[in-house]
């Protein structure tokens, strides 16, 4: 069978993650590095996008190559640095959408000009298009910092008619995130939402994607803290380990933990990390506590702290602590890579809308109606049976 080049179009293209993507890849096409934290690598389905054969582009604030930009992020070492400097320098941003009021604390000269949202979307589509011309198929995946925390409850989000006329009038209550993938899926490209922001989790933008045959996934990457969450909760259930309480802090430095340190954002990124625990345990657990705290000396060395208070046989109280010690772009550039194989597949299947299957790669994963699935062993379960 021909090999197919799939295309990875990121939003957010120059930061850790982004560059750890495209620099990951191009370290397997030369055999430098092994299949570790790739977690589908072992599967042979047909149809899934060999790793060596994903090529990227993308969107980005900041204008510099990614051999640059991956230089400023210090996630590659020296020796990986080296040896796709060429391949990365050969890798330039688009320019992207800069808007202050969902964005505050980071912007950069890489901008699209101050246009209508309708001009803006014409310029994300041909940007994709010409993307599609070089790749079989193509795949959007969000990695941009976190937005404020936008008003789900607009009524111009509740219909995709209602959502068209205020892209007419440039509402400003339509987000960047919101133009991202809204270009994406006028394209008949798949979109997956690896951040918090308010996206194609809108029911205009699910409408959208059923009417265009696109499939979409989201919503932030389930990484670090609350992937361990998601694993240790149903294990606590199962044992009928009452949990009393559980606080959960976040110390981070790179330019996600620089986005948060901006109170909107931060409310975005807390509701997401927040909502896994009550649903998974079957009651409210009051003292759930989450704080995520920018402490630029980390970098993209990010440190998890988790106190579980427990009770147990007799009402005898317990304590579990858990101190995650983890690298952020690490961790989540492998799962970004295989959420967008993922959405190929399921372009490749006729499959639209809501990929559900996916939510073993999300924080609050979108579904169909339903509360979500949140226990990580079921939601794994769930993606093996649609493989």
């Amino acid at each position: 069978m021909a090999k197919r080049k799939l295309g990875i179009a990121v939003v957010g293209l120059g930061g850790a993650v982004g560059t750890t993507m495209a620099a990951g890849v191009e370290l397997l096409k030369k055999g430098l590095i092994g299949m570790d934290g790739l977690p589908l690598a072992e599967l042979s389905v047909e149809g899934l996008a060999d790793y060596t054969d994903i090529i990227f582009a993308g969107w980005d604030l900041f204008g510099d190559d990614l051999a640059k930009a991956a230089e400023g992020h210090e996630v590659l070492t020296y020796k990986q640095h080296v040896a796709i400097e060429d391949e990365l320098r050969g890798i330039k941003p688009w320019p992207a959408i800069g808007d202050p009021k969902f964005l505050s604390l980071i912007d950069g000269e890489n901008k699209l000009g101050s246009s209508s949202h309708r001009a803006i979307v014409e310029k994300l589509k041909s940007d994709l298009a010409e993307f599609g011309s070089r790749c079989d198929s193509v795949v959007v995946i969000n990695l941009a910092s976190t937005e404020k925390l936008a008003a789900e409850g607009n009524e111009i989000f509740n219909s995709l008619a209602g959502f068209e006329h205020a892209l007419d009038e440039n509402s400003p209550d339509i987000s960047p995130a919101m133009l991202y993938a809204y270009a994406a899926i006028a394209e008949g490209v798949p979109y997956g939402n690896f951040t918090p922001s308010l996206a194609a989790d809108i029911p205009a933008l699910i409408e959208f994607a059923e009417k265009q045959n696109v499939p979409i996934a989201g919503k932030d990457g389930k990484t670090g803290q609350t992937f361990i969450k998601t694993v240790l909760a149903p294990a606590l259930k199962s044992r009928a380990l009452h949990v009393d309480g559980w606080y959960s802090t976040n110390i981070l430095g790179n330019r996600d933990g620089l986005a948060l340190s901006n109170e909107d954002s931060l409310a975005s990124k807390i509701k997401t990390k927040s909502s896994v625990l009550d649903d998974i345990l079957g009651y409210d657990v009051e003292d759930h506590i989450v704080d995520i705290r920018y402490y630029r000396p980390r970098g993209d060395s990010k440190e998890a702290w988790d106190n579980i208070d427990i009770r147990g046989f007799l009402g005898q109280p317990m304590q579990i602590k858990v101190n995650f010690l983890c690298k952020d772009s690490i961790l989540a550039a492998p799962l970004a890579i295989e959420i967008a194989r993922c959405l190929d597949l399921a372009k490749q299947r006729g499959q639209s809308g809501i990929q559900e299957q996916l939510s073993v790669f999300f924080k609050l994963p979108m579904t169909n109606g339903e509360t979500p699935e949140h226990a990580f062993h079921k939601q794994e379960e769930a993606l093996l049976n649609w493989f």
